[in-house]
């Protein structure tokens, strides 16, 4: 069953709450959606700006307290692993060989994060989950942390500090209780997401701003390409190498004098061309990496300015050099991604394409006219399986929308 919509997930989750006999009559539901980054991918752990929305891809948790010490979850994408069952205050080890292969690291991370945080939970849930999230390139670990640090929350009592404490503590799940480097571009891009708009994030203030798109704007989709391959986890990724390169130029550069602590901090063409030219020769590899941050970060105001302007046209250019970027000097990309690239720069109305997310696997995405949109599917439907026989049976692709981040839904079960 492919789920389409909030009534089929609900139904779904009933069906599955079921199967795993636990009872979620009265349950709230929250949905938190996935992500479409549109810059600076790969910025966050370089101190960039950032930009995107929150797209119509989800997962939704139905849940209710059940008055114990106990958390009770089930999740329908992972129904191998059964219920999975733990007291609060007695999870397994951080980043121990116990969690490596199970989805029950998201839930045992959070009580542990929370936790070592100072935040204590008394009440247990009973919780199913489902969610029709692409397992790579739409952030669907960060949706799901910030899912139940929420959801555990509200039925605690507890309140965070403020927003951006929700949005540290799930980074802080992935980083330091699954060994995950990411930073907080998913994170921030999901909990803010608003319907219609995109979200600003200025790291220097740590400031968020809704921008709605400009007035007559082309009609238009976010079209996101799962190339069917499975990534091993940011871990076990060319990300982890990229962002330790990131920080090794910014500790050569500190050593030669250059008041700097990220890559972002290179903003200007005279400090730009001074470091690349003492450095080029013998950092060839690391200056790549700095020359793509620098170019994003000038074609982010550009691409910001058609945002506000309704110039979806200019939009979707920056889309496509950052992707090209991304390719050939941050060499973050893999072959499938370059693949679904590759064939929907070749449909007339794909205004610009690249890959999404942590890098090597996972999915590719694109901005279309919006009657284009069938055509970009057709043309991925033909070529892919084609060019990329072993993902034949498992690639798809979405056409998104832009929704809220992060919805609940009551009185339905």
């Amino acid at each position: 069953m492919h789920i389409r919509d909030d009534h089929q997930a609900i139904e779904k989750i009933k069906s599955l709450a079921d199967e795993a006999k636990i009872d979620i009559s009265g349950a709230k539901i929250r949905r938190t959606s996935s992500r479409f980054c549109l810059g600076v991918e790969h910025g966050d752990y370089n101190g960039t700006a950032l930009f995107g929305v929150g797209t119509d891809r989800f997962i939704w948790m139905a849940y209710k307290p059940n008055n114990t010490d106990t958390v009770r979850i089930f999740s329908g994408n992972f129904p191998e692993d059964g219920v999975v069952e733990f007291k609060l205050g007695k999870v397994p080890e951080p980043q121990s060989q116990e969690i490596a292969d199970t989805w029950a690291r998201f839930p045992y991370g959070v009580e542990y994060i929370l936790r070592k945080n100072g935040y204590k939970l008394t009440q247990g849930i009973d919780a199913v989950i489902y969610g029709n999230i692409p397992g790579g390139g739409m952030s669907r670990s960060a949706s799901l942390s910030l899912n139940l640090i929420i959801s555990l929350f509200e039925v605690n009592e507890i309140k965070a500090k403020d927003q951006f404490e929700i949005v540290n503590l799930a980074q802080a799940v992935e980083n330091d209780y699954i060994g995950s480097p990411c930073g907080k571009l998913d994170q921030i891009m999901i909990f803010f997401a608003k319907a219609d708009h995109g979200t600003y994030y200025d790291p220097e203030n740590e400031k968020i701003e809704h921008i709605p798109l400009g007035a007559g704007a082309d009609d238009f989709c976010f079209t996101v390409m799962d190339t069917g391959t499975v990534r091993p986890g940011l871990e076990k990724s060319t990300y982890k190498v990229r962002r330790d390169e990131c920080q090794q130029l910014v500790e050569i550069l500190k050593k030669a004098g250059y008041n700097i602590n990220c890559l972002a901090d290179v903003n200007d063409d005279e400090l730009y061309n001074k470091i690349t030219s003492q450095f080029a020769d013998q950092y060839p590899g690391l200056c790549d990496r700095l020359r793509y941050i620098y170019e994003a970060q000038n074609r982010f105001k550009v691409m910001l300015q058609a945002w506000r302007d309704g110039d979806i046209e200019t939009v979707g250019d920056v889309f496509r050099k950052d992707g090209i970027g991304l390719r050939d000097k941050y060499k973050i990309s893999g072959p499938e991604l370059e693949t679904m690239c590759d064939i929907v720069r070749t449909v007339d109305g794909v205004l610009g394409e690249r890959m999404l997310g942590g890098g090597d696997k996972g999915a590719a995405g694109c901005i279309v006219r919006a009657e284009a949109a069938q055509k970009v599917k057709d043309a991925v439907s033909t070529a892919y399986p084609r060019s990329r026989p072993d993902y034949a049976d498992n690639f798809a692709v979405h056409v998104c929308k832009l929704v809220d981040g992060v919805k609940v839904i009551e009185g339905m079960l």
